[in-house]
């Protein structure tokens, strides 16, 4: 027996009786029951209540028993599917009626009014709109964050996921590389950026037009919601909200949202709590509180820290053209291997030096180039004083130390210490290392540079 051809039944089967397309719940209790899994474990792997598993469930069998003229129920679906003689069904390719058991499914009276013929699109035509994405012109390797993503999401069914790291890192690269992989698995794949700040009204319905183009949207907000999480139940969707940094306040510990746009941390929640069968992936160089809530065993929200290229940077000095390759190693740890920071770097090294790293790193290392500092400017302007201090105490500090060893040395007392580093963290400002069951923090030593140069 074969789940694909059993889903694709339950699909046209669905979709004659509600107008609606099998949504992610109804598929794991079809794939759960012919598995012989219970009720209560269909619920544990979906994150629903046994309650609503077993109502979803029932109208599941009700579905199938008039479809297919038989009594079905959740005891005996497996005996009776394995019966059925699937004659010639594809719901993508048949044009006429299609017949399961002698029984006919007419393919017009399946499809709502408006829909096109091709109108389910997942694996095969998803609607694609990328808004303001920037255009990648060179993808370097990053096969293993990749593969951990596509599983979250593809296997794990993870419903939320912040994508963090220091600004530059590679984030909404990652995230349009992510898309190009796993797009056909969508019905709909959506980027926007938040880079603006619009209000989740705004982003609401904007998100809404692409699910609704002849359709009013309402102007509630509440209504909105709704809507949204009605679209991402009936569609496989992924969608990925870019620099959302933007939403979170200056001058104050990370992640604490601007005035007006605290309504976004609900959003959030919504997501990651409201069973639906879709993925909103969040780019940020700082955390929003509610994240590390949200993430927790068990739960579909997953957080993945974005760190150095690697030996993979190499491939950004081979295209500017530098030489004396035996040294790349050296540059890319003393840059973190950020592929910003190095494109940056490595564009002064051909215009300074030639192209030749022997000769640049005869300067004092690092050396900041220009557009590096203004880079930098943007996370750091948004500090606390307390984090301020603590960067500053930091970055004059020879060797790594605990937040113990700052206590008395900044005018700020234990508790505002305490919160600054921590909140330093939230934002991937701190390097961190244990050394006999001590946490131990410093600065890379680009962030000290810029530290010494600006704020010493």
């Amino acid at each position: 027996m074969d789940i694909a051809e059993v889903l694709k039944l339950a699909d046209e089967l669905i979709f004659a009786k509600t107008g609606e397309h099998i949504d992610y719940l109804q598929k794991a209790i079809l794939e759960g029951t012919l598995q012989g899994r219970t009720y209560p474990e269909i619920a544990e792997a979906t994150h629903s209540s046994e309650g609503h598993t077993r109502d979803i469930g029932s109208e599941l069998w009700q579905i199938f028993s008039e479809g297919l003229g038989e009594d079905i129920t959740k005891r005996n679906f497996r005996a009776i599917i394995e019966k059925v003689e699937f004659n010639n069904f594809s719901s993508a390719t048949v044009k006429g009626d299609v017949t399961v058991n002698n029984v006919n499914i007419c393919q017009e009276r399946a499809r709502s009014p408006t829909e096109t013929p091709n109108f389910q699109q997942t694996s095969k035509q998803p609607h694609i709109d990328l808004g303001d994405a920037p255009e990648i012109f060179t993808f370097f390797d990053r096969t293993s964050e990749l593969s951990t993503l596509e599983n979250w999401i593809t296997h794990d069914r993870t419903r939320l996921i912040a994508l963090l790291g220091i600004s530059g890192i590679g984030k909404t690269t990652l995230s349009l590389g992510l898309i190009d992989r796993i797009k056909t698995q969508f019905d709909y794949v959506i980027y926007r950026s938040l880079r603006f700040s619009p209000t989740l009204d705004a982003t609401l319905t904007n998100l809404l037009q692409i699910f609704s183009q002849q359709s009013e949207i309402p102007q509630n907000i509440e209504t909105k919601l709704s809507q949204l999480r009605d679209y991402l139940r009936k569609y496989r969707c992924l969608i990925v909200l870019d620099d959302v940094q933007m939403l979170l306040g200056r001058r104050q510990l990370a992640g604490q949202y601007k005035t007006g746009y605290e309504d976004y941390q609900l959003f959030f929640k919504l997501i990651a709590e409201v069973c639906h069968q879709s993925c909103l992936i969040l780019n940020s160089w700082e955390k929003p509180r509610e994240i590390a809530r949200l993430s927790k065993d068990n739960h579909p929200v997953r957080c993945f820290v974005l760190g150095s290229l690697g030996e993979a940077a190499k491939e950004i000095l081979n295209s500017q053209k530098l030489s004396d390759e035996e040294t790349w190693s050296t540059l890319i740890d003393i840059y973190q291997g950020n592929p910003l920071w190095l494109e940056l770097t490595a564009t002064l090294i051909q215009e300074l030096f030639g192209g030749r790293v022997s000769e640049f790193f005869q300067c004092e290392m690092p050396i900041l180039d220009e557009g590096l500092q203004s880079q930098l400017s943007q996370p750091l302007g948004r500090l606390t004083q307390p984090e301020l201090a603590v960067m500053t105490h930091l970055a004059n500090q020879p060797e790594p130390v605990a937040v113990s060893q700052i206590f008395n040395k900044i005018p700020f007392s234990p508790s505002e210490i305490v919160n600054a580093v921590r909140s330093l963290g939230n934002r991937f400002l701190l390097d961190t290392q244990e050394q006999e069951q001590i946490t131990l923090f410093s600065l890379n030593p680009v962030l000290k540079q810029y530290v010494k140069t600006q704020y010493s």
